[in-house]
């Protein structure tokens, strides 16, 4: 980290400096309150391939899930399912967000939500030293490695987003 400024204390970064994860934080402006993940990929001059975003999903069960994407890409619902194991498989409705997980939209992170939900991370997570996912609020970004961030929401690695 840059300077010894006070760091933002989340759920997520919290969780992670306990399990002494290495991690660097990157902030950035949303002042609308929100900003697509490619914005803030271009706003912390990060790579866009490197920026991951945290989805939320119920399957037909009625069970949740976290899918863990790159930014400039596209859930392929079907492919979800598949992995998932359900029949279909749908986004929750944005009002669900915070009750559900304790983050707010564009402030979700899979580290650290009220409950520990079955997560994918797309395989292209893996091809990356570090990637960047939600800090657990908006303007915060964490990174960390994939493979640990994997290890610590015990997730596995897939294929889950459209192609072309």
């Amino acid at each position: 980290m840059a300077k010894k400024e006070k760091e933002p204390k989340t759920n997520a970064v919290r969780i992670v400096a306990a399990k002494k994860i290495s991690y660097e934080l990157h902030t950035y402006e949303a002042p609308d309150g929100f900003l697509d993940g490619v914005s803030v990929a271009a706003q912390s001059n990060l790579d866009p391939n490197k920026v991951f975003k945290t989805l939320v999903l119920m399957g037909h069960s009625r069970e949740h899930y976290v899918c863990v994407i790159p930014v400039a890409c596209e859930l392929d619902l079907k492919k979800a399912a598949k992995f998932f194991d359900e029949k279909n498989i749908e986004m929750i409705h944005v009002k669900e967000i915070t009750p559900l997980t304790g983050y707010i939209k564009g402030g979700c992170s899979p580290v650290g939500m009220k409950k520990q939900f079955k997560t994918a991370i797309h395989k292209s997570a893996q091809e990356q030293d570090t990637i960047c996912v939600s800090g657990g609020k908006v303007g915060l970004q964490m990174e960390l490695s994939p493979l640990e961030l994997a290890e610590l929401v015990s997730a596995e690695f897939t294929d889950l987003v459209r192609e072309g």
